[in-house]
């Protein structure tokens, strides 16, 4: 049998705060998703290097005007935090917190793959859950920054259990902390309850790193460890936050993350050992780049996908999601076959209050995407392109003026998410070809944008964005296809494709 290797980072795109399980010989992964919308991505792997999008647990999260960027703000860096992923008895369970909301959310099904999701609602916040689903038939929910919380669970893990056990578990450490522990993954193994957490100290290395509590008894006292201290050789960045799992052959892994700056949180996987019943992760202290396992190989599946927009029904591949809740009926991939058609909507200002922009994750070390947009259905006062999508955005797109004018516009943020034209160039044919070109080689984080008549001469235009992860949005760079009027609506874009090269 062919076995993989692992070569860190195993994703280089914002796939953050994740957790993995096995069931027999597959592993499945849950990511935060926040203001992107399906929710909650659920992949599938047979080799914890390969991974490929099976599911969603949610639609949308939430059916108001935060969400469907209706209160000129939004849900930007909220929605969905840090979800935990468990199975028992037949049974998938997804839980995590919405800041905006103020509320604890648990799912369920009983096909992870291709079912729908029950959900049940707890009021109040659970900072970064790890779900316990303990061997004796009890369930509990372990979460907090520093305080560590814990709270019992009925037995279907639909709401607190009435006079369950409820109380402070532990407390991390105060002094030279800039972030206190947080992010757990809680197992039951060997008789040991172990608690995975990452904290940022203000000493030492001063990078994220991974704890370990561990006890005989659920509520303790704990016993800690620092297991990881490491940044894989990149800008002092800790690789952290994460659980383990097993694999049918009995060997460990962690599956942690890094931050990368402007592409986002991408994951890493590690060996684990044993030492006198301590996960250690890594090997000698060090996150390995590159390790073979006795996993089976298998064929890599694209996280970010060209599409001709060529669908037999109104249903998106999976590898999109909207920027915030769609209007879905101002989309459509049938309307005119082998399109993309963007209607507009409710008046905006700005890519950053617009509906309906669809997106993918950006990759490193440097990727580049390419559109084509057919201008014959936009009105005055419309404006459709593509984006580098985050608080500090850019894009290259069309802008529709009186009398059937139009103008290839550069714009970036000039401040408070108002649209500042950096370039504009007149533009007097019928379809318009648009690059974006993005590089994230050691933390460069340039993009630089273009347009074509033909799509092979290409202009640049504009300036190079220097791209800046920010905690307001919380997500790497995302393209975005966009299409909205700042005047009365009515009209519509067509993308013909959507064309995406990852250079390795």
């Amino acid at each position: 049998m062919n076995t993989a290797t692992i070569t860190n980072p195993i994703m280089w795109a914002d796939v953050p705060d994740v957790d993995v399980i096995r069931v027999g010989p597959v592993f499945y992964m849950v990511s935060t998703s926040m203001h992107s919308m399906p929710g909650c991505p659920i992949m599938k792997s047979v080799n914890l290097k390969d991974w490929e999008i099976v599911n969603y647990v949610y639609d949308i999260l939430e059916d108001n005007d935060a969400h469907r960027l209706l209160d000129g703000k939004g849900i930007y860096g909220k929605g969905s935090w840090a979800a935990s992923l468990r199975y028992k008895d037949g049974v998938y369970y997804v839980c995590f917190s919405s800041n905006d909301m103020d509320q604890f959310y648990i799912y369920r099904t009983e096909d992870i793959e291709q079912g729908t999701w029950e959900r049940s609602v707890i009021p109040g916040l659970h900072h970064d859950p790890g779900l316990l689903l303990d061997d004796d038939g009890r369930s509990y929910v372990i979460y907090g920054n520093g305080d560590i919380r814990i709270k019992e669970l009925t037995e279907d893990l639909t709401a607190v259990k009435p006079g369950g056990t409820a109380q402070l578990l532990l407390e991390g450490e105060r002094e030279d902390i800039m972030l206190r522990i947080e992010g757990c993954h809680a197992y039951k193994l060997n008789g040991y309850y172990y608690l995975f957490f990452i904290e940022w100290p203000r000493t030492g290395n001063q990078r994220r790193r991974q704890l370990c509590y561990r006890s005989r008894g659920l509520l303790g006292p704990y016993e800690q460890k620092i297991i990881l201290d490491d940044d894989l050789g990149y800008h002092n960045n800790g690789v952290a936050q994460g659980g383990i799992v097993d694999t049918p052959g009995g060997d460990w892994y962690a599956v942690l993350f890094q931050d990368h700056d402007a592409v986002g949180r991408i994951p890493c996987v590690l060996p684990v050992s044993w030492e006198n019943g301590w996960p250690v992760i890594g090997e000698n202290g060090k996150a390995p780049q590159a390790f073979a396992t006795k996993l089976p190989a298998a064929e890599p599946k694209p996280l970010v996908i060209s599409d001709e927009f060529d669908y037999e029904s109104n249903r998106l591949a999976l590898n999109w999601q909207w920027n915030h809740n769609p209007d879905n009926g101002l989309w459509s991939v049938t309307e005119r076959p082998g399109h993309l058609r963007l209607r507009t909507g409710q008046a905006a200002d700005s890519i950053l209050r617009a509906r309906n922009t669809l997106t993918q994750r950006t990759e490193g070390p440097a990727c580049s995407a390419e559109t084509v947009l057919d201008l014959s259905g936009m009105q005055p006062g419309d404006r459709a392109g593509m984006a580098a999508l985050q608080n500090g955005f850019g894009t290259v797109g069309i802008a529709a003026g009186e009398e059937g004018r139009f103008s290839v516009d550069m714009c970036v943020n000039g401040g408070d998410g108002r649209e500042e034209i950096v370039e504009s160039v007149a533009f007097t044919g019928d379809r318009v070809y648009l690059r974006i070109d993005f590089n994230y080689e050691d933390s460069l984080d340039q993009a630089s944008f273009f347009y074509s008549e033909d799509g092979t001469g290409w202009k640049p235009i504009g300036r190079t964005l220097h791209m800046r992860y920010t905690l307001d949005h919380f997500m790497g760079y995302r393209i975005g296809l966009f299409s909205y009027a700042t005047q009365p609506s009515g009209g519509y874009a067509d993308f013909d494709y959507f064309h995406y090269i990852r250079q390795n």
